[in-house]
């Protein structure tokens, strides 16, 4: 890794503190993180930055056509980010926020910023992971994928993503083993009726306790 690529120990407090006032500072010079969630490892950027994203999806050997999800602090920001999120689509917010849950829903129009190929929509999730949490607190949505080349295992520790993405990240926040080890499931809420597009940390039994027209698209 190049000597301008630093790695923080966020098991300490003064780890945490520097790692992310260290992290905060690379988004806002439009570099790339890579964070702890509940889910597995993620990288992220600053998602009203395109030329971050781009970086990102470069970084990631992935295309265009497969834009970046985005992560949020809090259920509210939901308000500046989204179209008319329907009815269900509260529910599960409310039942499943923070946690391994992604939504695929309308973007409000003339957002500033490109994610990629979205179609008028965007992934967006609330993790639960208190690094993750901070960081987003501090930066605003983050334009976050895992934290793998693409077509790679998705990372469940910090070595194993810095092994992946290399010096092509500024900071890296290490939060040790993430919980689940397995990526959010992911609803879309841009039809009639919601779909499971994702088998992932919340099971189809679980989610239709809430939502009990949702379809189930993966096989399961």
């Amino acid at each position: 890794m190049s000597a301008g690529v630093v790695r923080y120990d966020c098991s300490t407090v003064a780890g945490r503190a520097a790692g992310l006032a260290e992290a905060a500072e690379a988004v806002s010079r439009g570099e790339l993180v890579v964070l702890p969630t509940d889910t597995v490892y993620g990288v992220g950027a600053g998602a009203f930055d395109p030329a971050s994203v781009e970086r990102l999806l470069r970084a990631k050997g992935r295309c265009r056509g497969m834009p970046s999800p985005v992560l949020v602090a809090a259920q509210e920001v939901l308000d500046d980010l989204v179209s008319d999120l329907p009815a269900p689509g509260w529910a599960l917010v409310e039942a499943f926020w923070p946690g391994g849950l992604t939504l695929v829903v309308r973007q409000r129009p003339g957002l500033n910023w490109d994610l990629g190929e979205t179609h008028g929509t965007v992934a967006v999730r609330m993790p639960s992971h208190p690094v993750a949490l901070d960081l987003l607190t501090a930066t605003g949505p983050l334009a976050v994928s895992s934290a793998n080349l693409t077509g790679q295992p998705s990372p469940p520790d910090c070595d194993a993503a810095r092994a992946m993405l290399g010096d092509s990240v500024a900071v890296y926040l290490d939060g040790g083993p993430t919980p689940a080890a397995i990526a959010s499931s992911i609803v879309d809420l841009t039809g009639a009726v919601p779909v499971l597009t994702r088998a992932g940390a919340i099971s189809a039994q679980r989610l239709r306790t809430v939502v009990p027209t949702l379809r189930d698209a993966t096989g399961g």
